[in-house]
């Protein structure tokens, strides 16, 4: 399950898409699954997060037939939800979720609210200045109430 994130309105991967890339690239590579679900309707510029992150998944030599699309989502909570549905159909009973590791915390919340088992498999995110990191804790606190508050009680199974 690799989570979408922001990409190149041009179409090209930011690093932060990079890293999760290539992550959930070496998971499929080690054989943790035969599928990698991409998640991330979120368009920037012409493409969706999903089909920019799927393209870069299939220019690293995983098969077509391996990566499946999730184009609705447009948030953490709704890339574990439509996921889901995905995963169920596909027989899944644990999955992998690819993100970065600052935010494992509340995608991995996301997916138990939606009623998958997961694990986390972290993109390492490179150290940054502390100001930054409080700033990403700070949003990733804020936004992880508001998952609570306003989308996880009209999602709960």
């Amino acid at each position: 399950m690799l989570l979408g994130c922001r990409v190149d309105p041009g179409g090209g991967l930011t690093r932060v898409a990079e890293r999760r890339v290539d992550t959930a690239l070496r998971a499929f590579e080690a054989g943790s699954s035969d599928r990698v679900i991409v998640s991330g309707g979120r368009r920037w510029g012409a493409r969706s997060e999903a089909e920019v992150m799927g393209e870069a998944l299939l220019a690293r030599g995983v098969p077509e037939a391996a990566i499946v699309l999730e184009l609705l989502s447009l948030s953490t909570c709704e890339n574990a939800r439509y996921s889901a549905v995905i995963a169920r159909r596909l027989g899944a009973q644990v999955v992998g979720v690819v993100t970065c590791d600052w935010h494992m915390r509340r995608a991995l919340d996301a997916f138990a609210v939606a009623g998958v088992s997961a694990r986390a498999v972290p993109a390492e995110t490179p150290r940054a200045p502390v100001s930054e990191r409080v700033l990403r804790a700070g949003r990733e606190r804020l936004s992880g109430w508001v998952d609570r508050v306003a989308t996880w009680g009209a999602f709960h199974p």
